[in-house]
């Protein structure tokens, strides 16, 4: 599992803003940008295939007027940045999302879980849930 660390992200990303793409078009390069170069610190390679990749974010906000709901439009162009670091489709990602208690220096965290990963959990829980089982019968 992959976990990073992004800047809150900019009002200016709402899907409510008054569409003035030109303005915007350099906001979303610049968090584009972050997410690509904190996937990059974080050693990431690119993830072949073509299975799901489940990412999770969790919103530290800055207060409690956060609307929850349009939070997770503002990630788009976090989604790109980590898509262009992986080399891989963002239309992969399954995301999920968590809402925590406002905190002084407000973030977005991000965790990425590629598919191998994934089914290895699923097999060392088998594995666990089978260990159980015959201890049981000792």
């Amino acid at each position: 599992m992959i976990s990073i660390e992004l800047p809150w992200p900019s009002s200016d990303l709402s899907g409510h803003q008054d569409g003035r793409w030109r303005r915007k078009a350099g906001i979303v390069a610049k968090h584009r940008q972050w997410a690509r170069h904190a996937m990059l610190a974080a050693g990431a390679g690119t993830i072949a295939g073509d299975a799901d990749i489940r990412v999770h974010a969790t919103f530290y906000p800055p207060d409690r007027r956060t609307d929850r709901v349009n939070m997770p439009n503002r990630l788009k162009p976090y989604w790109d940045g980590i898509a262009d670091a992986l080399k891989v489709n963002d239309r992969r990602f399954l995301p999920s999302f968590a809402f925590a208690e406002p905190v002084k220096n407000a973030c977005v965290v991000v965790q990425i879980m590629p598919a191998e990963f994934q089914s290895f959990g699923a097999v060392a829980a088998r594995v666990v849930d089978e260990t159980a089982k015959r201890m049981e019968t000792l």
